[in-house]
């Protein structure tokens, strides 16, 4: 079984390009690791007039997302992203969990 979730993040302004340039050359490691943690249609989508960056995954049950944060490749991914958007004290990016209103299948 699969779950939807949603959250929202924040991007530095004027960084849209440098942002999506990133993405476009995202590592096959983190690739493979994001997959192996049970992560599969995760897509980001950007409000241009706030900056807010929008993401959706499917995680399957018994996923791996918890540990993903003691991960190197996942350390240095976040490393690599902290100059253009919000970030926690531990480099993470900040995160809003969103709340699921209405789906239509």
């Amino acid at each position: 079984m699969t779950e939807r979730i949603a959250f929202r993040m924040r991007l530095h302004p004027g960084r849209e390009a440098e942002y999506r340039r990133r993405h476009d050359a995202i590592w096959p490691e983190l690739t493979i690791l994001l997959k192996a943690a049970g992560i599969s249609d995760y897509s980001i989508w950007l409000d241009r007039e706030t900056g807010a960056l929008f993401a959706t995954l499917l995680r399957t049950e018994g996923h791996g997302m918890d540990s993903l944060p003691l991960e190197p490749v996942m350390r240095r991914w976040w490393e690599h992203m902290a100059d253009i958007m919000a970030t926690e004290p531990d480099g993470a990016p900040t995160v809003a969990a969103l709340e699921p209103m209405f789906q239509l299948d």
